[in-house]
């Protein structure tokens, strides 16, 4: 938690704005909602898989019980 403050502290409004357009910059206005459906894709795929992967071994320790 205190290394969870350190790094918030050290962001401030000026630099996170200074970060979106460096991004801005980089990948263009039009790149950036195909970046974030992507990652927002992957983020789903991977919760679906933990998910399965706890009912499967959940089954399991049922089983062995």
């Amino acid at each position: 938690m205190i290394a969870q403050t350190i790094f918030l502290g050290v962001l401030g409004p000026w630099q996170i704005v200074l970060i979106v357009v460096v991004v801005l910059l980089l990948f263009g206005g039009k790149k950036i909602p195909e970046l974030m459906r992507g990652l927002g894709s992957g983020i789903k795929e991977f919760k679906d898989a933990s998910k399965e992967e706890d009912k499967l071994g959940s089954g399991s320790k049922e089983s062995k019980s």
